[in-house]
């Protein structure tokens, strides 16, 4: 008799409790089955070892590779050490062991639950162990799901491999760490975004830097990989950079729990609804500063086209808008030169005045604007004037942090001179009335400091916020000193809204309003 020994050793073999527990190790497999065999004397065929697989995995290519060799009759017994290592699933026991293999004159043994085809009686036995088995996956998978959820909710790193930009923390597990050379590639994508480029621009400028993208660079550093990432284009595409440019790991929080399996059968996953996703944030620090990200999130989430075939967003994208009909002004080519023109004019006749104007035109209207506004807000004796005014503010604010100090001070008396005096009372030092009559003097008073306590913090709140007002307005505006070109990056940091008419055939004059930011 010939006959084919299956091993399979799985993840949760390895994990005992104690190293020296070797009970399931595939060479213990092995030497059993093998003495069984040669008791016997049965000639091995050969022997399947599966290494790292579990019993409801499909896939494993030993266990495959006996089955197409059990099917071309090479052997005559299969002997595993129990049937769970052959199959954990009722409807694998079903289909081989009782349909199958009888049909190929194969005999199916299992030497320490004792089962075997060629006993009768023996099938429900091998039934109900496969029952067992199915129980013992579902249950396992269950609390596997469990165990992984609790530790995403506590802010634990649960895959196989970080988000491009970051490593494991080789000291803490669940941790992750910036890997900074691909740190520098993210924070160019989101800096070339929040300038006005589109994503496939990005993504061309990537390439054309011979830059490899996130699974290839996994690949050349020798880092944790899949065997099919070996040989995988090394191009970034569009969505690489729409997928890095909308996700949270970048600004330190932790997002798992995107996909789930299908089932416990299966290696299949499926997308799980975003309102069940686990975030936790400020688990590991971030790539990308707050400011860039909500730059980059209010560009993304208004959907801006790149203008012509440049890659580039343009100019006064959502910015500018018709002034008679209030329509957002799209763009347009003429012979090399760019225009903005409202679209509505030509919906239905006598609809809108139909706006429009060449964006240097408008560029340079702009930006005559914003030097006016700098030249005024920067001028030196207004500047001394504002330097004036910002001195009383905080001579304002000191005397204001002064009363605090007095009046708090005073609301402690009052309410220790509140309790001595119902003390006096226990005591029988006062009587209930000279009580009564006392504390009502000392209560009206508490409430008028409290009262006073109340305004003089509302009146400090208004000064800290014209100060920092002040203060953000100038920064903000010093930046763009002698300013001689406008960017995207300008425009959006600066410009709400840009109100555009239709140019007066007399008097040539085109009416263009500006809402600022500042």
């Amino acid at each position: 008799m010939k006959v084919a020994i299956y091993c399979r050793l799985s993840e949760e073999d390895r994990n005992k409790q104690k190293e020296t527990d070797d009970s399931e190790s595939i060479q213990n497999q092995k030497s059993m089955l093998i003495q069984y065999a040669v008791d016997r004397e049965w000639e091995i065929h050969s022997i399947y070892s599966d290494d790292d697989y579990t019993g409801a995995d499909r896939n494993r290519p030993e266990f495959n590779r006996l089955l197409t060799d059990a099917e071309t009759r090479k052997f005559d017994i299969i002997l595993c050490k129990t049937q769970s290592r052959f199959t954990r699933e009722l409807e694998i026991v079903e289909k081989y062991i009782h349909g199958l293999f009888p049909l190929w004159g194969i005999r199916f043994i299992s030497i320490v639950d004792n089962a075997d085809t060629e006993v009768k009686g023996n099938k429900k036995s091998r039934q109900i162990n496969g029952l067992i088995n199915e129980w013992y996956l579902e249950d396992m998978s269950e609390n596997i799901k469990s165990v992984l959820t609790n530790r995403r909710k506590q802010g634990f790193h649960i895959g196989a491999f970080p988000l491009y930009g970051y490593m494991k923390d080789p000291d803490k597990k669940g941790h992750l760490i910036i890997d900074e050379e691909a740190a520098e590639v993210v924070r160019e994508v989101f800096s070339l975004y929040a300038q006005g480029y589109g994503k496939t621009a990005i993504a061309r400028i990537l390439n054309d830097k011979s830059i490899p993208n996130p699974t290839t660079y996994r690949v050349q550093k020798g880092y944790e990989h899949r065997k099919t990432d070996i040989g995988v284009s090394p191009l970034w595409k569009y969505f690489a950079i729409s997928d890095m440019l909308i996700n949270e790991m970048y600004i330190g929080n932790l997002v798992q729990g995107k996909y789930g399996s299908i089932s416990y059968k299966t290696k299949q996953n499926k997308p799980i609804p975003k309102k069940n996703w686990i975030k936790v944030e400020n688990t590991h620090e971030p790539i990308i500063s707050m400011e860039l990200w909500e730059t980059v999130q209010r560009k993304v989430n208004v959907n801006f086209k790149p203008f012509g075939n440049t890659g580039k967003i343009g100019l006064f994208a959502k910015k500018a808008k018709c002034m008679n009909c209030g329509y957002t002004m799209r763009t347009s080519k003429n012979r090399g030169v760019h225009y903005l023109k409202c679209p509505t004019k030509h919906v239905q006749k006598g609809a809108c005045i139909g706006s429009f104007i060449r964006v240097d035109a408008l560029s340079g209207i702009v930006l005559e604007e914003l030097n006016k506004m700098i030249a005024e807000y920067l001028d030196m004796d207004e500047m001394e004037q504002r330097i004036t005014v910002e001195n009383d503010i905080k001579q304002k604010r000191q005397k204001f942090l002064s009363e605090v100090g007095t009046y708090e001070k005073k609301r402690t008396e009052l309410s220790k001179a509140i309790k001595d005096l119902y003390i006096d009372k226990v005591k029988g030092l006062i009587t209930e009335n000279e009580f009564v009559e006392f504390s009502k003097e000392f209560y009206q008073d508490k409430e008028r400091i409290e009262k006073n306590l109340s305004d003089v913090h509302k009146t400090l709140d208004t000064l800290e916020s014209e100060m920092q007002n002040t203060d953000g307005k100038r920064t903000l505006i010093s930046q763009y000193l002698n300013v001689t070109q406008l960017d995207r990056d300008m425009v959006e940091k600066l410009i709400d809204t840009i109100y555009v008419g239709r140019k007066d055939a007399e008097t040539k004059i085109l009416p263009v309003e500006i809402n600022w930011n500042v």
